[in-house]
């Protein structure tokens, strides 16, 4: 196996970067959608209200779950950094292979996230549908 360099962990901090500011613009157009559905459902309990909330409330959630296991990745690359550093090579690569797993499961929880939005969006058209 090849020794594993600071220059490996470190191409992840961009990916990294970029995917986590893609979270957060997802988490504030949520936060803003939420407090217009709350607007709405305060005038009108529709069911296709309450279809929405529940359903960004789970895609909130999943967001949550995804920019927690971001930041830990980030931060695993950050210590494996630190453990190249001061020559810990083994633990390094463990730590490193740990960081990999998180963004592959954040990843994950992204896909599980759009097919949710899908979801989210035809509730609005069977509601056009319906009129």
């Amino acid at each position: 196996m090849e020794e594993l360099t600071l220059t490996t962990p470190a191409l992840l901090f961009s990916a990294i970067s970029l995917i986590m500011l893609a979270y957060t613009n997802r988490f504030l157009a949520y936060a803003a959608t939420i407090r217009s559905l709350h607007a709405k459902y305060l005038k009108n309990k529709d069911g296709v209200l309450m279809a929405q909330i529940q359903n960004i409330k789970q895609r909130l959630y999943l967001t949550r779950s995804m920019q927690i296991l971001g930041i830990s990745s980030l931060l695993l690359c950050v210590l494996t950094m630190f453990l190249i550093y001061i020559e810990q090579q083994i633990v390094a690569i463990w730590v490193f292979g740990v960081a990999l797993i998180l963004l592959i499961v954040s990843l994950a929880l992204l896909i599980k996230e759009i097919q949710i939005s899908v979801k989210a969006l035809e509730l609005h058209i069977s509601d056009i549908e319906g009129n």
